[in-house]
């Protein structure tokens, strides 16, 4: 049976203010009359009719207020009661308690108003849950920001004084003092240009030039970039794609660069073997497309694998000289790879290597 909707019972709760005290009245009518003129045989007139007026009055008053009574507690249950639990609700939300729910499964009117109010209460709840989030991200990120500036600050300035002091006292000490000074302040220009990036992604400031792009194409070209710059490195890259597919996806092309350059680079710090692997492979699932980096690396540990793609995220083993970073690379691909509605994922197995996956939509 179908729940009354509250018109209906304001309906029934008016029709039955009037029907129920009739029905009432004709009942104690008959049964006062019966009872007193042909059970008791009492006399119609005088003092047993008096008798039957004041009682039918009284029974009369009972069934009104026996009446009112039941209609107003239906009424007080069924619509004043949860009117009020969402006016409490509503009070201690203006007070900031997010954790009173009103959820019910009531199924008229006030119970949907009643789930739509509690469903606006979660939604404010996760909502400053994700203000508190960003609000911890927000001092990761100064705290990031001012580790990975001191640093190489701290660097500079004490080789500046090993100079002014008179340490570089040979031609050749002092070329490699100013080598050192020169790649710091190359590696905190790299820095400076990831956070600014990132910035602007993470503000939705970037803008995007979406077109339709064959992935194979634009992956060879990458990997014979790449492959010349890793002849040096005693290292190889190669491509690899299923059959012979059309991968065409919508994506900005420097973007897309960007985020699979960064996925490289990444891999090339922490290249621990003599001869350098990185294969790139292009597959089809369905109506996406995947492409896989993998690299021959160190890998990454099984604590730190979900964590990759966060910003400023690093390992403590990658807080060193050699490998240095900024902590943005990956969460900057995660982010670019988002805005082309594609996902991103990683897989590693320490000391074999490490692959990072964009699944994205092919287009037909």
């Amino acid at each position: 049976m179908a729940p009354l909707s509250i018109k209906n019972r304001l309906l029934i709760s008016n029709i039955g203010m009037i029907l129920i005290p009739v029905a009432g009245f004709f009942l104690i009518e008959i049964v006062l009359g019966y009872t007193l003129f042909v059970i008791f045989e009492g006399n119609p007139e005088g003092t047993d009719m008096r008798t039957f007026l004041a009682l039918r009055l009284s029974a009369m008053v009972l069934i009104l207020v026996f009446t009112n009574g039941l209609l107003s507690w239906y009424v007080s249950r069924s619509i004043i009661k949860p009117i009020e639990e969402l006016s409490l609700a509503a009070k201690k939300i203006s007070e900031g308690d997010l954790n009173h729910s009103v959820e019910t499964d009531r199924r008229d009117e006030l119970g949907e108003l009643g789930n739509t109010f509690d469903d606006m209460r979660r939604k404010l709840s996760e909502a400053r849950e994700r203000q508190k989030q960003y609000e911890a991200n927000r001092q990761e990120l100064l705290a990031g920001i001012t580790h990975d500036l001191k640093t190489p600050l701290t660097s500079i300035k004490g080789y500046v004084h090993g100079i002014q002091d008179g340490v570089a006292n040979t031609p050749e000490k002092l070329e490699r003092y100013a080598g050192i000074i020169s790649k710091t302040a190359d590696n905190m220009d790299m820095l400076l240009d990831e956070l600014l990036l990132y910035t602007k992604i993470d503000s939705d400031q970037l803008p995007y030039h979406f077109e339709s792009i064959d992935l194979q194409a634009f992956l060879s070209d990458m990997v014979e970039d790449l492959s010349f710059d890793m002849e040096g490195e005693n290292g190889k890259v190669r491509l690899h794609a299923d059959g012979e597919e059309t991968f065409i996806v919508k994506a900005d092309r420097d973007k897309l660069k960007r985020a699979i350059s960064n996925v490289v680079q990444n891999s090339l710090k922490y290249m621990d073997k003599d001869k350098k692997m990185i294969e790139v492979n292009l597959m089809e699932d369905g109506k996406d497309v995947i492409i896989e980096v993998r690299d021959n690396g160190s890998g990454i540990s099984e604590k730190d694998l979900p964590f990759i793609f966060e910003s400023f995220y690093r390992a403590d083993a990658s807080r060193n000289s050699e490998t240095g970073g900024s902590g943005l690379g990956l969460s900057i691909v995660k982010k670019i790879i988002e805005a082309h509605g594609g996902i991103v994922l990683a897989e590693s197995a320490p000391g074999e290597g490490t692959s990072i996956y964009f699944r994205m939509e092919r287009v037909e």
